[in-house]
């Protein structure tokens, strides 16, 4: 069982995939087909199943002009912890207080 962020956020990010394509007037047959996908697979990338291959989510956001945002999420130069981590292990005085 995945803990409820993570499928909170899966059902969010199929919800707002759901709602890019029904604003671009893409149709459930039309939108499955550009995507190389059978309707029940993009039905449930639309529901957030965690079955679902990240590739396949891949392929929906590069349809609607968004997969630059994929590559963004895991930046090691946005991890706030990894950095903190490494700085606590530079000088553990120094950042005693950053917590």
């Amino acid at each position: 069982m995945l803990p409820a962020p993570v499928a909170r956020s899966l059902s969010e990010l199929g919800q707002n995939l759901r709602v890019a394509r029904k604003r671009r007037k893409e149709t459930l047959a039309s939108f499955a087909e550009r995507m190389q996908v059978s309707i029940p697979t993009l039905r449930k990338m639309e529901q957030g199943d965690p079955s679902v291959s990240i590739a396949i989510y891949a392929m929906a956001l590069w349809l609607i002009g968004r997969l630059a945002f994929l590559s963004e999420i895991a930046d090691p130069f946005n991890d706030e912890t990894a950095l903190l981590l490494e700085l606590r292990r530079l000088d553990p005085k120094a950042t005693r207080n950053l917590r």
